[in-house]
């Protein structure tokens, strides 16, 4: 029977006597965490057992029980759990035991308490627990709280005993139980948002483990598991307290409150306990469950039959690596190994489990975690070799990493790790944590290996690119300083260490530099050139730009963004390999672009194409080219019609055009590359329509898109998140021939539209604009230039960034 231990206080007999003492339990705040929650199982368990000795009287039922079930059971209530409570009875009067169930459970209802309740016989529940795991799970917590405690014990005795003699049955469904469970809620690791009890990692994990252990097949590593327990729980309750609901889910706009609550300093400590209970939980689950296939397996073969049969056993363990051998789907020591005398067989060991796909034994890691000695400083040539082999695993480096990492040998290697450790990323578009996402880059860069002259330079850039978040300033520029130490602590000589300190810096250039730079001005090739210096290195970094990419998430990465980093490596390359670049010369018309030009020239109004490019990851992309008299007010009204039809622009380009006809006044030409958000191309007939009536002013765009705006403004307050202010600023050396501005903003619809009306305002004129946003974010760069199509002055550059700053807060 599971004990419930608290401290004496007075309970009041009594609906009003128990609510208020619940009351007075949780506004203690010198009482919290585990005393809490077993006080409030008892001063209920005194509520509910007083209502049924009072309810077993007045019915006349003399054989009967109240049982505790689930966390209530476990005697763990936090301040919005249901009641998880059993009647269980004889059979000998159910008319008596229904009456009496109800004067039990209709208080409780009218306390407005959840209430989990059910009334069987012994032999009822047994059936049950049978047919349904849940049900199963739950009794195997039953904890005796009134009536007849035969009852309760005999049930108990039953129940634990079914468990243990179906395991071979049961534990196989309990483990796909918590693979459906993970596919619906996630991992609450790396989670922005986790579910405490669903997702993997969490609470119900915790109760699996609790009932693995009980079918006596195998045992959770115990280090660390119930203070993880106590964390999630301890947060349940905060969480509870804070939103005066019973969730689980620990929504943005509750993590601050929730911090508070515990104590912590601000959401993200908070967000990082959370990650590393589920860390914790995980991996315990992960060795248990290995050690119940095993368990389970060694119990469906039978060894004397199979020498009747002739059948040979499999050899009980292949060498794999020096001091490591194979042994039952494992990578264990060998029994010559001398892990005392050995510092690099903990990366040995890593790299031989990774490349033979095989996780490293619980006991092997703990050991070599014990007992193994530090490596000198620099590394020797072997470990580093080690490294980039486990590295260059690929998938199956990842389990491996997370067991050297539970038992604390990562930090141990690389001391700066700790601080990316389960650290978490606000921004939507990453999918991990930081420490995380570094072993996902390094899982993708081993793809590219074959791309590149230096693999263990792409590889080890990877693992420590994002080594500078949860530094003060830009994560790259404090990167490059750890990311030296760290390749000098690795064992790389000094040119090496220059190499990955410059991949690590430049890691955002060239995709930041393709998808908002005009990759046609000379000035922007010569700057990502001299920043890179070497075709060795643009070769690296263009394939750690595209790990990177792809171990963020799919919003990261798209055919259209790999096709601009392409280009904008292959003008590096020329201008690296010593080839001029010329200055940018007016671009011939294309037949289309002509037809067009002379259309809008003819009918004084906008024509337009459009055709679909299907951009791989990032769906359906469309190619609009429109042109139109020259006249103020196209820019807006153009990204003003997109918006409205739903569209997203992703990059803008704008020219002057003569028709090729006599005396003709000059058509703009615009050049866009946009995306149908939900799937369809859109009618040019309609497109073209609407930018007529735009443009005359019979379409009221600020009307219609702000319509839009008032929604997502509407939904952004629900979700109670106040995004950073707008920021624009002049990159003063990126083109010779247009002033750069840089917005920075909350993506919203219409966002473009409101830029161009700003910039139409200020009196310049837009030549380019590259979009680029990243979850909620927005960047977008436009070349701007005054109305003769020169650069603007610095002083002129700066009021006109202020003045669209203040246009777009």
């Amino acid at each position: 029977m599971t004990s419930v231990e608290v401290t004496e206080e007075p309970n009041p007999p009594g609906p009003s006597g128990y609510a208020a003492a619940r009351l007075r339990l949780l506004q203690e705040e010198s009482r919290s965490g585990p005393p809490r929650r077993s006080a409030l199982a008892r001063i209920t368990d005194e509520w509910v057992a007083e209502l049924f000795r009072i309810a077993a009287r007045e019915s006349g039922v003399r054989s009967a029980a109240l049982v505790a079930v689930g966390g209530y059971g476990r005697g763990e209530l936090s301040p919005r759990s249901d009641l998880d409570l059993l009647l269980l009875h004889d059979g000998s009067s159910p008319a008596a035991v229904s009456a009496l169930a109800d004067r039990v459970w209709y208080p409780v209802w009218d306390l407005g308490i959840a209430l989990d309740h059910s009334v069987r016989t012994p032999g009822e529940a047994r059936k049950v627990a049978g047919d349904d795991l849940k049900v199963h799970l739950g009794l195997l917590d039953a904890r005796h709280v009134a009536g007849d405690l035969g009852l309760t014990t005999a049930l108990r005795t039953t129940v634990l005993a079914d468990w243990r003699n179906q395991a071979v049955r049961r534990l196989p469904e309990l483990r796909e139980l918590g693979r459906e469970r993970a596919e619906r809620a996630g991992e609450l690791q790396y989670l922005l948002e986790p579910d405490l009890k669903e997702a993997r990692g969490g609470l119900r994990d915790a109760t699996a483990l609790r009932a693995v252990a009980a079918s006596w097949v195998a045992d959770a590593p115990r280090e660390g598991l119930a203070e993880a327990r106590r964390t999630l729980l301890d947060v349940r309750d905060a969480l509870h307290l804070t939103t005066g609901r019973a969730t689980d889910r620990l929504a943005l706009q509750e993590q601050d409150q929730v911090a508070a609550a515990l104590g912590l300093l601000d959401a993200d400590v908070l967000l990082r306990k959370v990650y590393e209970a589920g860390r914790t939980l995980s991996y315990a689950s992960d060795v248990t469950w290995r050690e119940v296939e095993r368990v389970l397996r060694s119990r469906s073969v039978r060894p004397r039959l199979k020498a009747l049969l002739g059948g040979r056993p499999a050899p009980d363990r292949t060498p794999l690596a020096d001091g490591v051998v194979e042994q039952d789907g494992e990578a264990v020591l060998a029994r010559t190994a001398r892990p005392e005398r050995d510092a690099v067989l903990p990366l040995r060991a890593a790299a031989a489990a990774a490349q033979a796909g095989l996780p490293v034994n619980l006991h092997a890691v703990r050991q070599l975690a014990k007992v193994s000695p530090q490596l000198p400083v620099p590394w020797p040539a072997e470990a580093r070799e080690e490294l980039v082999t486990l590295l260059g695993a690929g998938e199956s480096a990842v389990p491996v990493w997370e067991a050297l990492e539970a038992e604390g040998l990562v930090t141990r290697l690389l001391p700066d790790w700790e601080r990316v450790r389960c650290r978490p990323q606000r921004n939507p578009v990453h999918t991990w944590t930081v420490d995380r996402h570094l072993i996902e880059a390094a899982v993708q860069a081993a793809r590219f290996t074959r791309r590149v002259g230096r693999p263990d330079l792409l590889l080890v850039a990877a693992l420590l690119h994002d080594i500078g978040k949860g530094w003060p300033g830009d994560h790259s520029v404090a990167g490059e300083t750890i990311a030296r130490d760290m390749a000098a602590r690795i064992g790389f000589d000094a040119a090496d260490v220059a190499v990955v300190a410059t991949l690590v810096r430049h890691h955002l250039l060239l995709v930041e530099t393709a998808t908002r730079r005009d990759l046609d001005d000379p000035a922007t090739v010569r700057s990502v050139a001299e920043a890179v210096g070497s075709v060795s290195t643009l070769e690296l970094l263009h394939a750690l730009t595209e790990a990177d990419a792809l171990a963020t998430g799919p919003a990261a990465w798209s055919a259209w963004r790999a096709s601009l980093v392409t280009d904008l490596v292959k003008r590096v390359v020329a201008v690296l390999a010593g080839d001029p670049l010329p200055d940018p010369e007016p671009v011939a018309l294309s037949a289309q672009q002509e037809r067009l030009v002379i259309e809008a020239h003819r009918t004084g109004g906008p024509v337009l194409a459009l055709r679909a490019r299907e951009e791989g990851d990032a769906g359906l992309g469309v190619e609009l080219v429109i042109a139109v008299p020259d006249q103020p007010g196209v820019l807006p009204a153009v990204a003003g019609v997109l918006a409205m039809h739903r569209l997203t622009v992703r990059a803008a380009e704008l020219r002057s055009a003569e028709p090729p006809l006599a005396g003709a006044a000059p058509v703009l030409l615009l050049d866009w590359r946009v995306a149908a958000a939900y799937g369809g191309l859109p009618e040019a007939t309609r497109l073209r329509a609407d930018l007529v009536r735009a443009l005359d002013g019979s379409l009221d765009l600020r009307a219609r898109l702000a319509e839009r705006e008032k929604a997502y403004a509407t939904g952004r307050a629900r979700r109670r998140s106040q995004p950073p202010a707008p920021r624009v600023t002049v990159a003063p050396t990126a083109s010779r021939h247009a002033t750069v501005l840089e917005v920075r903003a909350q993506d919203a619809p219409g966002l473009l539209h409101r830029i161009g009306r700003a910039l139409d305002a200020a009196g310049v004129r837009v030549r380019s604009a590259h979009v680029s946003t990243l979850g909620a974010s927005a960047v977008d760069t436009v070349y701007v230039t005054d109305p003769e199509g020169a650069a603007l002055p610095g002083g002129e550059a700066a009021r006109v960034a202020k003045a669209l700053e203040d246009a777009l807060r």
